[in-house]
């Protein structure tokens, strides 16, 4: 690079141009004097062979590649990282500890189970994934819609039973009361059948490589649905800051009827609850500043949300919120694990979609947030391997009582800010958890829920401040503003799940319409529109002359029999006879089949506004072009009389070319050009012999015009 950034320096009077002269290569042509060598076919068993074959280099690198921990743990510098880690590790596990208690409320299961959640997919994740930086456990989009299924399948009012009205928990109006452990222990098996099924999705698309899906789900698109989703959950857990009793809504306008529930029952909120709730939402979202503003000059992160939670559970302990004001507590987190069950598969059928769009938000989010921090610290990631680490994550976890795994931001911030260097700090991190679950879960059991709640809300600011980004989409790309106000839309107003959906499909429309409308005023007319206009004056003019108010002479030029007030010569004699003969009918005598020239560039002769098409002939830049099917758009420019050329294609692009039958007899393989240069020079050479089809000049014989462009009326 230096010996070429040097020349930039030096005196006009040194540098010396230089002439390149070679012929105008067409593909055909440069193929025909450079010999072209044919491909080589190999046979479906020399392919497998050549696949399949494994020697001991290849079988350790196939194993490195499923196992990426043999890889970098072999070379990690426990002198180096190994302090950042576990400093790193401690204060994920306590954020993870949390997160998992409060990410529990919006799939609607017990607390305890968010800390299972928030353990098992670590582990998994260490021997298989691929980043170094991601805190994998719940995320609060996919928790809410695991938790859209779970209230969906089993609904309060599936386990109600008669009481005496007198309880605090579970108890409904007139003397129903909820049979909280049965509806507990059915939740947890929806959440968790969903779970694994997600995995088995994840576990599929890695092995069939098709990571590369993700990308249709562009950034506006994620933006809409993760803002539409913090919706859902401000929501979902507003009723439990306030802690009035809903209904339980999911699906269209789930938003709505859930506010309306709330605000019906507005005057039964409990004091103490929503006190606590505000001031954490409160603190929380100010020390988050904090960290923010002063992340250069503090070392560590001030670890606000486990303060905040273990002075809530000591407060409410000492002063026994639940028992003297009707406090929503945690009340039972059971130590240890629970013992590993199969998913119910008389489910799986119910939640197949869910599921599968589940899965592939949480992989998305999870190699998004991947994806920054690997470009921030130089390394890659695999996207089809962090679909299958995600994908047994949650196989693993779902067998454990757990529900859906990915990544949050904030976590993951967490782990990078405090000196994170590997996943080293991830399994610290589980170890964490694991004390919490063995021996600190008790001392929790007074926390208020709406304290949980008003964590989770406080997390959401991030989410909320995509909003911002919708004036600068705004005035950049208009297209990918409305992706994202669609999205956002359609998922606040229908469901997560069908608004997800809705906005892939509004995306993809806005693709192909603009990619067409771009194309279109790149070259400054519709190619189609152009057509039909065409066709339909041809049609108007072939009338007129078969009624005798146009004529047609020996040159096909068309002129006008009544406006110039003078008898067209050329085909006087055979018209004449006819008429004299008795033959024919004024106006309906025989057409001679004569070609019919039109000039589009002036008027015409019957009211028809055709779109002026200025060019004559078109080139497209194949150069960074993997494939593209251009037949359609070839001959819509060549109907209408513009010459279309490929330049820049590569060997393996006109390979593709010829075994999708690209060329045919009027997509020819000569319109295809070494370069863009070449083509433009053949394009001048045969403007200047006068051999190139003039763009303003269509011929078509009459009888032909009809039935030629029937198909486009």
């Amino acid at each position: 690079l230096s010996r070429w950034s040097g020349m930039d320096a030096l005196p006009p009077e040194n540098l010396y141009p230089y002439t390149v002269s070679r012929p105008i290569y067409s593909n055909p042509t440069f193929e025909e004097d450079n010999e072209r060598q044919a491909r080589e076919e190999r046979t479906l068993r020399e392919r497998l062979s050549r696949t399949c074959g494994c020697s001991g280099r290849q079988a350790l690198k196939v194993v490195k590649g499923v196992f990426p921990v043999i890889d970098w743990l072999s070379r990690y510098p426990i002198r180096e990282w190994l302090p950042s880690d576990v400093i790193s590790g401690v204060s994920t596990g306590l954020v993870c500890s949390l997160q998992g208690l409060a990410y529990a409320l919006l799939v609607s299961v017990a607390p305890v189970y968010g800390l299972y959640s928030a353990f098992f997919p670590i582990l998994t994740y260490f021997l298989l994934g691929t980043s170094r930086h991601i805190s994998v456990g719940p995320f609060p989009v996919t928790c809410l819609m695991v938790g859209s299924v779970v209230l969906t399948l089993a609904p309060d009012d599936h386990f109600l039973l008669p009481g005496n009205g007198t309880g605090v928990n579970g108890t409904k109006a007139d003397g129903i009361v909820v049979d909280m452990e049965a509806m507990e222990a059915q939740r947890i098996m929806v959440a968790s059948s969903m779970t694994v099924l997600v995995g088995l999705f994840q576990v599929v698309m890695g092995l069939l490589q098709v990571g590369f899906l993700v990308r249709y789900l562009s950034d506006p698109l994620v933006g809409g649905f993760t803002t539409a989703a913090a919706f859902h959950v401000l929501i979902s857990q507003l009723k439990i800051v306030l802690s009035v009793p809903t209904n339980n809504h999911s699906g269209c306008f789930s938003i709505l009827y859930t506010l309306i529930d709330v605000f019906t029952n507005i005057r039964q909120t409990n004091r103490a609850d929503l006190v606590a709730g505000l001031l954490t939402i409160v603190i929380v979202m100010a020390v988050k500043e904090v960290n923010t503003k002063f992340r250069h000059k503090i070392p560590v992160p001030i670890p606000i949300e486990v303060i905040v939670t273990v002075v809530a559970a000591g407060i409410s302990y000492a002063t026994e919120l639940d028992s003297r004001y009707g406090a929503s507590i945690v009340h039972s987190i059971p130590r240890g694990f629970a013992p590993a069950q199969p998913p119910n598969i008389a489910l799986l059928w119910n939640i197949l979609g869910s599921s599968f769009s589940t899965a592939v938000v949480g992989y998305a989010v999870a190699v998004s947030v991947a994806k920054v921090y690997a470009a921030k610290h130089d390394y890659t990631i695999d996207g089809n391997q962090e679909l299958i680490a995600f994908g047994f994550s949650n196989v693993f976890c779902g067998c454990f009582s757990s529900f859906v795994a990915s990544t949050a931001l904030s976590r993951t911030a967490v782990q990078e800010s405090t000196g994170g260097k590997s996943q080293m700090a991830g399994i610290i991190s589980a170890v964490m958890v694991m004390i919490v679950i063995l021996a600190l879960g008790h001392l929790l059991e007074p926390l208020q829920k709406s304290v949980l709640a008003a964590i989770v809300i406080a997390n959401l600011k991030g989410m909320f401040m995509q909003v911002t980004e919708v004036p600068t989409l705004w005035r950049q790309n208009r297209a990918d503003c409305f992706i994202w106000l669609a999205t956002c839309l359609a998922s606040v107003v229908l469901g997560l799940d069908v608004g997800l959906l809705a906005g892939l499909v509004f995306e993809m429309g806005t693709v192909v319409f603009v990619v067409h409308l771009t194309f279109d005023m790149q070259v400054g007319f519709d190619s189609v529109r152009v057509f039909k206009k065409r066709n339909k004056a041809l049609k108007k003019i072939h009338k007129l002359i078969k009624k005798g108010k146009l004529r047609a002479t020996e040159t096909g030029e068309v002129v006008s029999e009544v406006t110039l007030g003078v008898d067209n010569k050329g085909f006087e004699s055979e018209r004449d006879s006819g008429r004299e003969s008795g033959q024919v009918e004024d106006g309906d005598w025989p057409v001679p089949e004569v070609e019919v020239h039109v000039d589009w560039a002036m008027e015409l002769p019957v009211r028809v506004s055709v779109p002026k098409v200025q060019i004559h002939s078109l080139v497209l830049d194949f150069s960074a072009v993997s494939f593209l099917d251009v037949v359609a758009v070839i001959k819509e420019f060549l109907r209408i009389g513009v010459n279309v050329y490929i330049a820049g294609c590569d060997d393996e692009i006109v390979w593709k070319m010829e075994a999708l039958a690209f060329f045919d007899e009027e997509v020819i393989r000569d319109l295809l050009f070494l370069s863009v240069h070449d083509a433009i020079l053949f394009i001048k050479l045969e403007t200047a012999n006068g051999s190139m089809q003039d763009a303003m000049v269509e011929g078509v014989r009459d009888p032909e015009i009809c039935g030629l462009f029937s198909d486009f009326n």
